[in-house]
């Protein structure tokens, strides 16, 4: 089978083409290519491998192309993060709605034309949830919460979430959309992602460099590792329609923790050196991103799929320090 991911070259991307490559298989069929399409090229391993193919420019540019190409699944994970979205409008409506529309066009596009509709796993967010004056915000959102969002990226998402389901509802795409909790630890440096300090503040100290804080201790919101994300697409992928349910998009499981519990697990596992080089700084613009977002998350759906989440932070620590041991130089500043 042919898989294309968006946003392939990326951090969840890239992982994701990892994993399948090395099971071999999805949804129980061999898989014989992964076509890798982002704004950058694909990590050197990746690019080496036979089964994989590299397409380097912006996902709308490409699309047009994909009309005449056949693939039997596809993950669209390609987006302008958060923070983008809210300071650059038109770039998120380029890269988050005009771009999926038009993926979803050459999707139907073969459909029209006799071919099998697409699966199609579409990356979206729990940014979906924010409060809204005439919808109480619960403690703990859900499956069956009202998205009501409060940011141009998690409106962005909610659009595209319609879209997958009324492509499906029409016979033209086989579409899932999974809401992703915020994934943490990732490496590299910060990115225009309001939550990319959740990353940061364990990342950076680890490695001997001082964090910024952002936003107060005592924000609370629902975390995952890396892997945990990547297991939970390919679970939406090979579940069946009946085990799916509907056509509604699903919140993937999460870690619900504050800050301050994010922190202590850091201390826990690196010592307290490491710890105090997270210092608190305001950032009110951040700050007002996180405060409109979900503190946690309740997952039944994903669980009756069988996925679970991390279950304690620490776990999530332990897990990044793992991926990193072949590069220590990563972790030099542990304590």
């Amino acid at each position: 089978m042919r898989v294309l991911i968006t946003g392939g070259g990326g951090f969840v991307g890239a992982r994701l083409a990892r994993t399948m490559l090395a099971k071999g298989t999805l949804a129980g069929r061999r898989i014989e290519q992964v076509v890798l399409a982002d704004q950058v090229a694909p990590p050197a391993d990746l690019a080496a491998d036979r089964r994989v193919e590299s397409r380097v420019g912006k996902l709308l540019g490409q699309c047009q192309a994909l009309r005449d190409e056949a693939f039997d699944g596809v993950f669209h994970l390609a987006s302008a993060v958060s923070g983008e979205c809210e300071s650059d409008f038109d770039l998120g409506l380029a890269s988050n709605l005009d771009s999926t529309r038009a993926l979803l066009d050459a999707l139907r596009y073969r459909a029209t034309q006799g071919a099998a509709p697409t699966r199609v796993v579409f990356s979206s967010s729990i940014a979906v949830f924010g409060p809204d004056p005439a919808y109480p915000f619960p403690p703990l959102v859900g499956d069956d919460t009202l998205p009501t969002p409060q940011t141009s990226y998690g409106t962005q998402k909610l659009i595209c979430e319609h879209l997958v389901s009324d492509y499906t509802r029409k016979g033209f795409i086989d579409g899932r959309a999974a809401r992703l909790v915020t994934v943490t630890v990732r490496p590299g440096r910060p990115n225009g992602a309001a939550s990319s300090f959740f990353s940061g503040i364990i990342r950076e100290p680890l490695a001997g460099e001082e964090a910024v804080l952002p936003v107060s201790p005592d924000v609370a919101h629902p975390v995952a590792s890396p892997q945990t994300m990547v297991d939970g697409l390919i679970a939406v992928y090979e579940a069946s329609r009946e085990a799916f349910v509907g056509r509604s998009a699903i919140t993937l499981p999460g870690l619900n923790v504050t800050v301050q519990q994010m922190l202590d697990a850091l201390e826990k596992v690196a010592g307290p050196k490491v710890r105090a080089r997270v210092r608190f700084e305001r950032d009110e613009r951040i700050a007002g991103i996180v405060a409109n977002w979900p503190r946690g998350v309740t997952t039944a759906r994903a669980t009756a799929l069988g996925l679970k989440a991390e279950t304690t932070f620490e776990d999530i620590i332990r897990k990044y320090i793992a991926d990193c041991a072949a590069t220590p130089a990563a972790l030099r500043g542990m304590s």
